[in-house]
């Protein structure tokens, strides 16, 4: 996971607006506010995203 993915985790999760673990809600957000990374990563990375959220190791 890149710095950048993290920070975007990161900015979502203090916009309040979903429970981190609902990743269509994540992703949605995450492509209204641009970070395709981010979508692309929940795609590709689900379990490295949920060990994350989980234990903020990445």
């Amino acid at each position: 996971m890149t710095e950048k993915v993290k920070e975007q985790i990161l900015t979502v999760r203090d916009t309040g607006r979903t429970n981190m673990f609902d990743t269509n809600a994540v992703k949605g957000i995450a492509l209204e506010m641009g970070f395709y990374e981010l979508a692309d990563f929940l795609e590709t990375e689900r379990k490295a995203y949920s060990r994350f959220i989980l234990t903020g190791e990445g």
